[in-house]
């Protein structure tokens, strides 16, 4: 079988679920044929990334290492990995195989220059790991873009809503992050915020706040079914105008 799909989830588990979710909603199918040929590997036991990158450890490696060697072994086209904090270890991930691996961070940026044009301000909702990696901030100087990152304040709402709520309690309610996004955009002037975590990706935002974000993993989504050979299905007004 051609499995034109292969991806490393698990970081965390309903992230995954959500992004497996996404890719049979966004693909243009009209019957089961027509959707991808995927691998998701669950891999729910990897160490906690914020945890490795805060103490400067990386043993994360030896575990996706052998993840991607199963995802070789079927002989998957691309490889997609939801979860963005483990980007910091993009580059020693793409060494280890001749597989294609989708660079979440670096698509979604592309995406904010083309939808927002250069020198914008951009605000972002991750966890410490993501803010303290400093991915999204190196691939925004490179379109020339300007990263802010929230105070403390909002920043440890955003953890609470993410460790707390998401992994935790499974609880999805959207009301504590929209106000979040909502005070961002007010008082920082931001042209858009990134919500740069997979957990936040489970929250269905309303039509109220979405114009002002630009989800990760709904980048990671397309680029996901472009790449697999498949066509994207035709979004709402209101969809447009998020993305």
């Amino acid at each position: 079988m051609d499995y034109k799909l292969g991806v490393i989830g698990g970081m965390g588990p309903q992230a995954t679920s959500v992004f497996f979710q996404k890719i049979i909603e966004n693909t243009a199918a009209y019957k089961d044929q027509d959707h991808i040929n995927m691998v998701i590997l669950n891999h729910s036991t990897l160490p906690d990334r914020t945890s490795l990158i805060l103490n400067q450890k990386e043993e994360i490696l030896e575990y996706i290492y052998k993840d991607i060697q199963l995802l070789e072994s079927i002989g998957v086209n691309h490889i997609a990995i939801p979860c963005n904090t483990v980007h910091y270890f993009y580059k020693e991930m793409n060494e280890i195989t001749n597989i294609s691996i989708i660079n979440m961070v670096e698509e979604t940026v592309k995406k904010i220059y083309k939808s927002c044009g250069k020198q914008s301000k951009v605000g972002i909702l991750a966890t410490s790991g993501t803010i303290k990696s400093g991915i999204y901030k190196e691939e925004c100087e490179k379109y020339g873009l300007t990263l802010h990152i929230p105070n403390e304040e909002f920043h440890q709402k955003t953890m609470d809503i993410i460790y707390k709520d998401v992994k935790g309690e499974l609880n999805t309610e959207s009301s504590k992050l929209e106000e979040i996004i909502a005070d961002l955009i007010h008082q920082e002037d931001y042209s858009c915020v990134i919500l740069a975590c997979t957990e936040l990706s489970c929250i269905k935002l309303s039509d109220a706040v979405l114009p002002y974000c630009i989800d990760a993993m709904d980048v990671l989504v397309e680029k996901a079914i472009t790449l697999s050979g498949n066509k994207l299905k035709k979004k709402s007004k209101s969809e447009v105008l998020s993305t």
